[in-house]
């Protein structure tokens, strides 16, 4: 009786075994995965951060050559609006200058807009 009970625990533990063995060839399957898996991702998360670090350095030369853009159009409209307060204060001056030149000779307004008048005058006949 004891022989017979023997062979059975026996093929058990062959299959105990060989199930064991599989087991443990899974888990070994599924760490290799697991370990590739977290290689792939190490690998895309080192290229995503090139990227944005590229794209980062990028984008700071694009802003700092705005910024002096933006200096060299404000400078350039200072410059103007310097040179315009310039002129008009030149053209204010050569007004009052002018205004004073024909108010010493009226007779020059006088004798033009009598000749206006008359031209009109001779039209409407």
């Amino acid at each position: 009786m004891k022989r017979e009970n023997i062979t059975p625990v026996g093929s058990k533990i062959a299959e105990l075994n060989e199930s064991r063995t599989e087991l443990l060839n899974r888990i070994q399957g599924l760490k290799q995965d697991l370990k590739n898996w977290r290689s792939k991702l190490d690998t895309q998360v080192k290229i995503y951060r090139d990227e944005l670090s590229e794209l980062k350095k990028t984008l700071n030369v694009e802003v700092e050559q705005l910024r002096t853009e933006f200096q060299e159009l404000r400078n350039t409209l200072h410059q103007q609006h310097e040179d315009v307060t310039t002129s008009l204060k030149n053209l204010g001056l050569q007004d009052v200058s002018e205004g004073a030149k024909e108010a010493e000779d009226p007779k020059v307004e006088g004798k033009d807009e009598e000749m206006h008048t008359s031209s009109i005058k001779e039209n409407d006949k």
